[in-house]
C-alpha cells in the first residue's frame, strides 16, 4: 500500500509523519501524580511494545509529578489537556514532550500564544482532536448534524488558530465511535492537509468488541494509506491497547517485529487439543521478541503445506504431531510433548 506523504513532527525522539513507522499509542488509567503507579504502568507499557504514552493533567500536582515520571521512563509523554491552560505550561515546564489539546476551549487568544510560544520554546507538538459527541453547536447547524463536514472543519477552525500564530507542529485526530463516520472524516481530512493523522475510534468498548471496532477502522485507513500514529481505545488494562494495536500493524505489514502465530480454526479432521495449544503457546510466547512466524495447525493437511511460509510449526495427528521448519518436518512427538518441543525449536531459531 502507499502511505499519504505527511509533515513530520516529532514528539520526544519519535518521529510521526512522512517515512516514518506508525507509532502505537496508550494512556495511563492511573492518578498521574500517584508516580509509583503511573511509573509502573508505563513500564508495562514499554515492554508490550507502546512507543507514545499519554497521561491526564487535572491539576498541578499532575503537572509536578511529570518530571519525575519521565525520569523512570523510556518513552515520550504527552500531557492530555482541558480547558485550563496552566496545565499545559506547567506541563511544559516540567518537561513533558508533547500536549493534546484544542486551542479554542482554553480561553482567550492571548492564552493560546502563551501555550503556542512555550511549545515553539521547547520544540513540542500539539495534537488537535474533535470528538464526534463534543462538536460546537454552530458546526451541527451549518452541517446538518454529526457528519465528516462538522468534524472535519470543527478541527480545521482549530488548527487555524495555531496556524494564524505560525504554529504547524500538529497532528490531527477526528474520532467518533461510529466506524464509517470516522472512515469519512479522516479521508476527507487526509485530502485537505498535510499534516500527520492519529487514529483511532473512540469509546471503542469493552476488550473483545472494541479491539473489532478499532481494527476494522484503523484497519481500513491504514490499508488506504492514511495515518501516521495510532490508539486503540479499549474499557480497560490499557496494555491490551498495545497489543491490538501492534497485531493491526503486523497484519497489513506495517510492522515487522515479534513473534506471529497463526493457527487454523479446528475441524473433524483435527485429533489433538489444539484450542488448548494455542492458548498455552500464546502464554508462553507472549515475551519472545523474535521476528518469526510461529503456524500452530490441527492436522496435516493444514499443516506443513499450507503453513510452508511459517519460520516453524507443529501439525497435530492422533495423540502426536510433527514439528516442521519452513515446510520440512524435522520430527514426530507425542501430543503432551509437542508444545515444549516447539518452545525449544524457537529456541534454536
Amino acid at each position: 500500500m502507499n502511505r499519504k506523504k505527511t509533515k513530520v513532527i516529532k514528539v520526544g525522539d519519535i518521529l510521526i509523519g512522512g517515512d516514518n513507522p506508525i507509532s502505537i499509542q496508550s494512556m495511563t488509567n492511573t492518578l498521574t501524580k500517584d508516580i509509583t503507579s503511573t511509573v509502573a504502568q508505563i513500564k508495562r507499557l514499554e515492554n508490550a511494545g507502546c512507543d507514545i504514552i499519554r497521561s491526564a493533567i487535572t491539576d498541578l500536582e499532575d503537572a509536578k509529578a511529570i518530571a519525575e515520571i519521565k525520569k523512570q521512563i523510556n518513552i515520550p509523554m504527552i500531557a492530555d489537556i482541558q480547558y485550563d491552560y496552566r496545565l499545559a505550561l506547567e506541563s511544559i515546564k516540567y518537561g513533558i514532550d508533547g500536549l493534546r489539546l484544542n486551542p479554542g476551549n482554553i480561553g482567550s487568544l492571548d492564552r493560546v500564544r502563551e501555550v503556542v510560544k512555550a511549545c515553539k520554546e521547547k520544540d513540542i507538538s500539539i495534537r488537535v482532536g474533535v470528538n464526534a459527541g463534543s462538536l460546537k453547536q454552530e458546526f451541527l447547524d451549518k452541517y446538518q448534524g454529526v457528519n465528516e463536514n462538522s468534524m472535519v472543519y470543527s478541527a480545521l477552525e482549530q488548527i487555524r488558530l495555531l496556524e494564524e500564530m505560525d504554529f504547524y507542529d500538529i497532528k490531527i485526530s477526528l474520532k467518533a465511535s461510529n466506524v464509517p463516520l470516522t472512515v469519512r472524516a479522516y479521508e476527507k481530512m487526509s485530502n485537505i492537509v498535510d499534516y500527520p493523522l492519529h487514529l483511532g475510534i473512540t469509546e471503542a468498548g469493552p476488550l473483545w468488541r472494541g479491539t473489532i471496532k478499532s481494527s476494522v477502522g484503523i484497519g481500513t485507513l491504514l490499508s488506504m494509506g492514511i495515518g501516521d500514529t495510532i490508539r486503540i481505545s479499549l474499557t480497560g488494562d490499557p496494555v491490551e491497547e498495545v497489543k491490538v494495536g501492534r497485531e493491526i500493524l503486523k497484519s497489513l505489514n506495517l510492522l515487522n517485529e515479534g513473534l506471529e502465530i497463526i493457527s487454523c480454526p479446528t475441524c473433524g479432521r483435527t485429533n489433538i487439543d489444539l484450542i488448548n495449544i494455542v492458548e498455552e503457546a500464546e502464554k508462553r510466547l507472549e515475551g519472545i521478541n523474535k521476528h518469526i512466524k510461529v503456524a500452530i495447525m490441527g492436522c496435516a493437511v493444514n499443516g506443513p503445506g499450507e503453513a510452508r511460509e511459517a519460520d516453524i510449526g507443529i501439525a497435530g495427528g492422533k495423540g502426536e504431531g510433527l514439528i516442521f521448519r519452513k515446510g520440512e518436518i524435522i520430527k514426530k512427538v507425542k501430543e503432551e510433548e509437542l508444545l515444549n518441543e516447539l518452545l525449544k525449536e524457537i529456541e534454536k531459531l
